[in-house]
């Protein structure tokens, strides 16, 4: 149980990190679209090897298919009604995020983020008995240039750095109490259910990852960002194999 609040824990905390970062380091905004590109490319393998193959494997295919495509669309649907208040621009560092980005709107697109990827880690210690190295780091590399672009922006809407590290201490918070959520209440589940329900997570994270991961990568960073996402799937290819 521990665990599992420590783990979703330590991929929420890199968000509090790329803020820290963002906040005392002075950061080239192509050097976050290579970040970000590489976190793309790690949960890109840690969507497919992880949620999408073994759900597969162990809870067969329609339940896998139905569960990723709910993932997809419901996170999009989501995504469309936060996004009209600003949190769209939770990723950019640009001056349209400071133009047009709201603090709660940001800070719910940062949770809403959160959430299903920290829940799977504490499947994963249900099913395996021990955390899936993939998935912390996987979400652990996405989540720190999201704090960096995002504290960025809010600092440029002046925000106070003491109201930014409250925010983004709350998705530390939220993300271990997810990670401990899929853990307590999952722990009965059928093959089935935590099939879907990784399937579910995995369409989510791929459709956040298509709308606002990508097209910031390669706004900040340019072509060259293409290498660093294929570095990024390697590695989580190499972590999957360990």
């Amino acid at each position: 149980m521990l665990q599992a609040f420590f783990w979703g824990g330590v991929s929420g905390a890199s968000v509090l990190l790329g803020a820290l970062a963002a906040i005392l380091i002075p950061i080239k905004k192509n050097f976050i679209g290579y970040i970000m590109a590489f976190g793309t490319g790690v949960l890109i393998g840690a969507a497919a090897y992880e949620l999408l193959g073994h759900s597969a494997h162990d809870g067969g295919i329609m339940a896998t298919s139905i569960g990723f495509l709910a993932g997809a669309i419901i996170f999009t649907i989501l995504d469309l009604l936060v996004s009209r208040k600003g949190a769209n621009e939770r990723k950019r560092s640009s001056t349209k995020a400071a133009s047009t980005g709201t603090g709660v709107a940001i800070f719910i697109g940062t949770v809403m983020d959160a959430i299903p990827e920290s829940l799977m880690i504490g499947v994963s210690l249900v099913k395996e008995g021990s955390v899936s190295w993939l998935l912390v780091v996987a979400i652990f590399l996405s989540n720190i240039p999201e704090g960096l672009s995002s504290t960025t922006g809010l600092l440029k809407s002046h925000y106070s750095k003491r109201k930014i590290f409250i925010l983004w201490s709350s998705v530390l918070v939220i993300s271990a109490l997810s990670s401990l959520g899929g853990f307590l209440f999952l722990d009965q589940a059928s093959e089935t259910v935590l099939a879907c329900l990784a399937s579910f997570a995995g369409g989510g994270i791929i459709a956040m990852i298509s709308s606002t991961m990508m097209p910031e990568a390669y706004e900040d960073g340019g072509t060259i960002t293409g290498i660093f996402a294929s570095l990024g799937l390697l590695v989580s290819l190499l972590l999957d194999s360990i």
